[in-house]
């Protein structure tokens, strides 16, 4: 199939699980494979035929396990949601927003552009688009550590919303560098975490606390 026909029913992805083995091999090969062809030649370039041959594995094996580029982004979604990534930790709340935005601003202006080319593909695959919002969700619940340790410090007030800032902090780097494609600016993962820390700082993010807490 063409990565423009509609995604077939049938088999979903395999659930996310650690292989070993041959098997581990072949699916890191593969995946490899994916973000290779995507990042050369964009969502409309991605074939699974294109994949196998530059993986060294036969069609049928990625048709067997991933059925269509559509299974074949959703994994490599889910394989990079299975790492053991874990927010900075600087000392301070602006620290640690201005250096997770600085690998934010570090992976959407890599070269080939795999990061903005796997948010454009998630537009036009429904299961690319779910996977990436496990993943987007697994990312937020890793960096609310950010915020719990800001508020033990006392830099923040009790009961402030870790999304809603985490949200904020990094917004801008999304919006200028993806959606009006700005020529990166070095100050820009530092002020958009100035900004989000002082208005954290000021209870922009608190909310009342329950009922529970009174």
């Amino acid at each position: 199939m063409t990565p423009t026909d509609p995604e077939p029913e049938g088999p979903r992805p395999p659930a996310r699980r650690r292989p070993g083995g041959r098997t581990a091999r072949i699916r890191r090969q593969v995946l490899d494979a994916v973000l290779a062809e995507l990042g050369e030649h964009g969502y409309d370039g991605l074939t699974t035929d294109a994949v196998a041959a530059r993986a060294g594995v036969h069609r049928t094996t990625v048709y067997r396990r991933w059925r269509d580029v559509g299974g074949l982004l959703a994994d490599v979604h889910d394989a990079a949601g299975d790492d053991d990534w874990q927010p900075p930790e600087t000392g301070s709340l602006e620290g640690d927003l201005a250096a997770l935005n600085q690998e934010i601003q570090t992976a959407l202006t890599a070269r080939p552009p795999i990061m903005t080319a796997l948010i454009a593909a998630s537009f036009r695959s429904e299961k690319a688009a779910q996977a990436q919002q496990r993943l987007w969700e697994d990312r937020y619940a890793r960096c609310e550590t950010i915020v719990s340790r800001a508020v033990r410090r006392g830099e923040l007030p009790p009961h402030t919303d870790a999304r809603r800032l985490l949200i904020a902090a990094t917004a801008p780097l999304y919006h200028q560098l993806v959606l009006l494609r700005m020529t990166p600016d070095p100050r820009l993962p530092g002020r958009a975490a100035r900004t989000a820390a002082l208005a954290a700082a000021a209870g922009a993010f608190a909310e009342p606390p329950s009922a529970d807490d009174a």
